[in-house]
């Protein structure tokens, strides 16, 4: 039998694409020594032991709450942190666990509280659910396009009008799947921008998506020709991506209309001046 599916079919409470690469990770020992070829086929006789480090404990990690109740908690993520793992074989601290103290959605995935995302280097405000009934309401919301995202940024360079509502579909890049460009054949986007401020080199704008595609803001921006700063894939790289959810407008149950806000980081007002 093949190594991997020798330890799929004997630890089958962990996926074998994961025991993959646990191998490759040097995790599984045969006959005492580390066999990274998943490929490799066991005799009767080959003992199979695994030496998979213990998760490192994120109990004493918090994040900034900025409201909670029974049903809802509001977070201002901080830039640099995953809203939920990638997978088996990455235990760095998320949202979706420092979620998983509060909620009772999604706990036997690795999405606890998670109804929307944001990306790991944008910062700013993101609501997760602590109930199914919960859940639905705000992930309806999101669908539907019910929900008012405002976000600030800062750009290289000037945008060509002071308030403009970007209107260009957006694709996969079939040349790097993991990006996304401006596509005639892709999905329908919407972005609305505001100057806030001008500066010699780099301005703030507010951001309003209309829609939610994937790195939509980040895409639009950079094709007008005014990336957001510190955008390593579409743009330039610096410190931090200068891009934060200031707000979100949402209903919770009850009916309740909210607008949840989050401080725009000082570092942003400071790249108005250079």
């Amino acid at each position: 039998m093949r190594l991997d599916a020798y330890l799929a079919e004997y630890w089958p409470e962990t996926s074998r694409s994961t025991w993959q690469k646990r191998v490759k990770a040097g995790q599984v020992l045969v006959n005492g020594t580390i066999e990274k070829s998943t490929k490799r086929t066991l005799s009767e006789d080959d003992e199979v032991t695994l030496d998979v480090p213990k998760p490192e404990s994120h109990d004493e990690k918090d994040l900034p709450v900025i409201y909670q109740d029974k049903n809802v908690i509001v977070i201002n993520k901080p830039v640099g942190v995953l809203s939920h793992s990638k997978g088996a074989m990455n235990d760095e601290f998320t949202v979706a666990d420092f979620f998983k103290r509060f909620t009772k959605y999604n706990m036997d995935t690795n999405r606890p509280g998670i109804v929307h995302r944001l990306d790991r280097d944008t910062s700013g405000v993101m609501i997760g659910a602590l109930n199914d009934e919960t859940a639905k309401l705000l992930q309806k919301q999101f669908s539907s396009r019910k929900v008012k995202k405002q976000y600030v940024a800062v750009v290289d360079g000037v945008p060509e009008h002071l308030e403009a509502m970007v209107d260009m579909p957006i694709g996969r890049n079939p040349k790097k799947p993991s990006q996304f460009r401006v596509d005639p054949n892709g999905k329908s986007a919407q972005t609305l921008y505001r100057m806030m401020a001008n500066g010699k080199k780099y301005n703030l704008v507010e951001l309003e998506p209309m829609t939610g595609r994937t790195h939509q803001l980040r895409v639009h921006m950079a094709h007008i020709g005014t990336p957001i700063h510190g955008d390593r894939v579409y743009g330039k790289e610096s410190d931090r991506l200068y891009l934060h959810a200031a707000a979100l407008e949402i209903t919770i149950p009850k009916g309740e209309r909210k607008i949840f806000t989050a401080a725009v980081p000082p570092e942003f007002a400071a790249m108005e001046k250079k």
